[in-house]
């Protein structure tokens, strides 16, 4: 019989990803009555479940993916864009297309992780995935053309980034005017495709990184905590020190009512 520091040592090696493995792990320990040995054991089923829980949520978030590859399509990218509310810095978006049963455990809506989590993805999206673009919009072209035109100019931009062209976009509830490619817009599609919650990821954690940068050229603004959204702190300091060139003017028109 095994030891209660060889099993230990047994379970630290596993996958924890792998249902399977942990269910071995779990069958290898039936009968076994010690009580370290029966916490394990409920501890690797625990995970295990989670991990299938996980895996039948990611199989949904495939379903406009698996209607592409039924029409034929096997490059889909999914489109994002982060940044179009803030009172500053630039709009960034996400393009992203990842091989065909691609798995990446806990992908989701960005704005439904933690930075932490986002971090830990981005770096998995950028490991798997097939191609990643992005394109970034200033403030000065935001004020120019309208947010929404910054956008669509963005997501061009992270599209002629991507080293292979996909055959098929799903965008985050947008048709982007000026791309001939095919495209699905899908209404709240961060949330119900792996491949624009992918795109949502890129584009956040990029846009983030890009405006801590910022908060050391322009301190006082506090840009790294609030990323230029309109808190309560941030309209304290533009009112304060006035606005940078990083603000969009065309955001800031109602000021005096803050």
């Amino acid at each position: 019989m095994q030891t209660g520091k060889e099993i230990r040592a047994r379970f630290e090696k596993l996958d924890q990803a792998d249902a399977h493995a942990l269910d071995e792990f779990v069958r290898s320990l039936d009968g076994d009555d010690r009580a370290f040995a029966r916490q394990l054991a409920k501890r690797a089923g625990r995970l295990a479940d989670r991990i299938r829980a996980e895996k039948a949520r990611l199989e949904q978030m495939r379903y406009y993916e698996h209607l592409c590859e039924e029409e034929g399509y096997t490059l889909i990218c999914g489109i994002d864009e982060a940044g179009r509310g803030p009172l500053a810095g630039p709009v960034v978006a996400g393009a992203v297309i990842l091989p065909k049963d691609c798995e990446i455990l806990g992908i989701n809506d960005s704005k439904k992780l933690s930075e932490k989590r986002r971090e830990e993805l981005f770096d998995e999206i950028m490991d798997k995935a097939a191609a990643v673009g992005t394109g970034a919009v200033g403030p000065g072209r935001i004020d120019e053309i309208n947010i929404l035109q910054a956008d669509y100019e963005a997501m061009c931009e992270a599209i002629g980034k991507l080293r292979i062209m996909p055959q098929v976009l799903l965008n985050d509830a947008v048709t982007i005017p000026q791309v001939k490619i095919e495209q699905k817009s899908i209404v709240h599609g961060d949330a119900k495709s792996v491949s624009i919650a992918a795109a949502s990821i890129i584009a956040k954690v990029t846009r983030d990184r890009m405006m801590t940068e910022y908060d050391a050229l322009f301190p006082g603004y506090g840009f790294a905590r609030h990323k230029g959204y309109g808190t309560a702190e941030h309209y304290a300091a533009i009112k304060k020190y006035g606005p940078c060139i990083i603000h969009r003017k065309s955001f800031l028109k109602n000021l005096s009512e803050h």
